[in-house]
């Protein structure tokens, strides 16, 4: 059986990109932080189909590189409370007034000498307009 050559369909802005950055397995943080920065590069720039291509496969590859190889931590009850706290301006005074619990109830969840009862996740949800499930880890 007669196998038929391919027929070399991708613009000529894809092989430059494959000889400038090949497209190979991520090896190690230099070429991750080099797969990074010219996937952003392209990402500034209105693309041909070439480029495109390109960079569909390139971010596969780091996507693929970060899910074997980087391990990202459940975020715990107090950084969460802590991050929506600061993304809306708020103090532990202030969400203490706000959801009518103690500012030492507060205080103690966010050191972690105090976890949240049920009944006060569902008052920070509401407060900050998330789901309960933010609370408790994945």
């Amino acid at each position: 059986m007669a196998i038929k050559p391919s027929v070399n369909s991708q613009p000529d802005t894809y092989f430059a990109l494959v000889k400038q950055f090949p497209l190979v397995h991520i090896r190690d943080n230099a070429h991750l932080e080099n797969a990074l920065e010219l996937i952003d590069s392209l990402q500034r720039t209105a693309l041909d189909d070439g480029q495109e291509a390109y960079l569909d496969v390139l971010t596969d590859l780091v996507e693929a590189h970060e899910e074997n190889r980087i391990q990202i931590r459940d975020a715990s009850e107090a950084d969460v409370l802590q991050e929506l706290m600061n993304a809306n301006g708020l103090n532990q005074l202030t969400l203490a007034k706000l959801v009518r619990i103690s500012q030492s109830t507060i205080s103690a969840v966010l050191t972690g000498n105090r976890s949240l009862t049920k009944s006060q996740v569902e008052l920070f949800a509401r407060r900050f307009k998330v789901s309960p499930a933010v609370f408790f880890p994945a």
